[in-house]
């Protein structure tokens, strides 16, 4: 488990999560040229209208997931 801290609209926060996920969230921030705090705004922004309850971390880990997903049925 990796620890980084991201700042969020201003707002510095940290994000723990498996390596496995954070390297493909690198991939995911160049492919969108994002920086990786741009990425995880992006995502905390979808989350609080999409899944509210649910954490961030949680929330990172399944967009992760069905993005390595569509990937592989490209």
């Amino acid at each position: 488990m990796k620890k980084r801290s991201v700042s969020i609209h201003g707002h510095a926060t940290s994000v723990a999560l498996e390596s496995e996920f954070w390297d493909e969230l690198d991939r995911a921030a160049k492919t969108e040229s994002l920086s990786m705090s741009g990425l995880i705004r992006q995502l905390d922004d979808k989350r609080l209208l999409e899944a509210p309850e649910q954490g961030l971390a949680s929330y990172i880990r399944v967009w992760t997931l069905a993005r390595v997903r569509s990937d592989q049925s490209r």
